[in-house]
């Protein structure tokens, strides 16, 4: 997996409408299999000092054609998708809070029973910043060639509410 271009903490369409959380981010995936590998399943993990929170529902594609992730080839010459993960709708409560977080990417293959760590990104959240994902915003971190790093900014307009747009379709 390529460095995310783009990585994304926030909510996943309105709070007011009881969306839930979620992490985005724009990635390349590719193998260095000739053969290419199938990509079964992905989550990610966040860490934040002692606690972690996987968000293990996972929805890629572009924009006009979302698809609950399953099933994907990755070629030698990769695939790039904006790649959605967002908690469970089972109560579990989480909450963007201040400070440093471990982002981390897994991937199940196709006959194995363990994840593979595809990548590890460390960033931090301000106290402004997890004030404004808890009112409905969210927060971009965007890479920096130059700089080596992420840079963050606030945005009120969200990336597109993922599970809203898969409702009406079965999963697959």
């Amino acid at each position: 997996m390529t460095r995310p271009t783009v990585i994304f903490f926030g909510p996943d369409g309105p709070l007011s409408q009881g969306s839930g959380l979620k992490v985005y981010l724009r990635t390349l995936l590719y193998s260095t299999a000739k053969r290419g590998h199938i990509v079964e399943g992905m989550f990610v993990t966040l860490r934040r000092g002692e606690s972690v929170q996987t968000f293990n529902i996972w929805v890629y594609g572009a924009k006009s054609q979302l698809s609950r992730g399953s099933g994907l080839c990755v070629a030698d010459d990769g695939v790039v998708f904006d790649h959605h993960f967002v908690l469970p709708r089972d109560g579990t409560p989480f909450l963007f809070l201040p400070g440093e977080y471990v982002v981390e990417v897994y991937a199940t293959l196709v006959g194995s029973q363990t994840a593979i760590l595809l990548s590890r990104t460390d960033l931090r959240l301000s106290e402004d910043q997890a004030a404004a994902i808890s009112k409905g915003s969210g927060v971009y971190f965007d890479w920096g060639p130059d700089s080596k790093r992420y840079h963050a900014h606030v945005d009120s307009v969200p990336v597109p509410d993922v599970l809203a747009k898969l409702a009406d379709r079965p999963f697959a």
